[in-house]
């Protein structure tokens, strides 16, 4: 028994220490060739926009316009306008192809075989099991491990934590900080 007036003074917090893994490009490709296409589809999706997989699995042709792919996180409500170039307009043409030739069509940008919005218990299904085929351990790889490796590939290729603190939608340059913090350790050069 205690004599506090809260029961929970006194006790200790854990602290978690958050998870350090990035996913290399090596891993990813493993797991990558080991998916069916709408697993590839939306980890190109995840990846390329820089999004949680709830948010990949809810990109919808409706929301592309202007040239921009509009998004709003589900979990912190922030909205992004992701310009559709590069990569990210292939990834959405070579979608768009494929849904061309389904009977039910779905506006939805991550699409099964039949062409329905894909859920995200399939997309985790589908995702274990091509982890699974590849050999990748799960600790190894998880899909909202993608984000994690956008912001830091961001980060690396830009030189600038700021270019990737809007991406990832963050509030503030320390959530981003924390984000791609200790995933792949700090570029330096050698004394001589």
């Amino acid at each position: 028994m205690t004599k506090a007036a809260n029961p929970c003074l006194g006790i200790k917090k854990y602290s978690e220490s958050g998870r350090d893994v990035y996913v290399e490009d090596d891993l990813f490709r493993k797991v990558y060739d080991h998916a069916d296409q709408p697993t590839r589809d939306a980890m190109d999706l995840a990846y390329l926009t820089d999004q949680r997989p709830q948010d990949t699995l809810l990109h919808d042709e409706r929301d592309i316009h202007d040239n921009f792919l509009h998004i709003d996180q589900g979990k912190t409500g922030k909205k992004l306008r992701m310009e559709v170039t590069g990569e990210l307009m292939a990834v959405i043409n070579r979608i768009r192809a494929r849904k061309a030739g389904y009977k039910i069509v779905s506006t939805a940008l991550v699409v099964n075989e039949k062409g329905e919005r894909m859920t995200l218990d399939t997309l985790r299904r589908r995702f274990r099991d091509a982890r699974r085929k590849a050999g990748v351990r799960d600790n190894e790889f998880q899909f909202r491990g993608l984000r994690a490796k956008a912001g830091t590939d961001k980060t690396d290729s830009t030189g600038d934590i700021r270019q990737a603190q809007r991406q990832l939608g963050h509030t503030s340059v320390t959530m981003t900080e924390h984000y791609v913090r200790n995933r792949r350790g700090d570029k330096v050069k050698p004394t001589k």
